[in-house]
């Protein structure tokens, strides 16, 4: 049952290409950044949509697809895991930041041009 503990899926639109770089070794590695999109009405009956931005990484044959396959406007479901990181930015100050480690995409549909 671990394997349920950390499992998220998002779908949504890649708001830009993704950067892909090889790095240590020789693997790759894929930054997307994805935007969820949730719509309600608020108490006066307005429409409101709100946008969430999700980073996402994919390594290896994950970041060879999303090179090849994915661009900006692209409508896809990521299937993956939260991950954790930490780093120190120009300033020195220690920041945090929660990534979504992918294992899976599927291109819900292709933003012509």
């Amino acid at each position: 049952m671990n394997t349920l503990a950390n499992k998220v899926t998002l779908v949504g639109n890649l708001g830009s290409n993704p950067e892909v770089r090889t790095i240590e070794k020789g693997s790759k590695l894929a930054r997307l950044r994805l935007a969820t999109n949730e719509n309600y009405r608020d108490a006066k009956g307005q429409k409101v949509q709100n946008t969430q931005w999700h980073n996402v990484v994919a390594w290896n044959a994950k970041a060879e697809f999303a090179e090849k396959y994915l661009n900006k406007g692209t409508f896809i479901m990521v299937q993956g895991k939260l991950v954790q990181r930490s780093y120190t930015d120009k300033d020195g100050q220690t920041r945090y930041s929660t990534d979504v480690q992918a294992h899976d995409f599927m291109i819900l549909e292709k933003k012509e041009g």
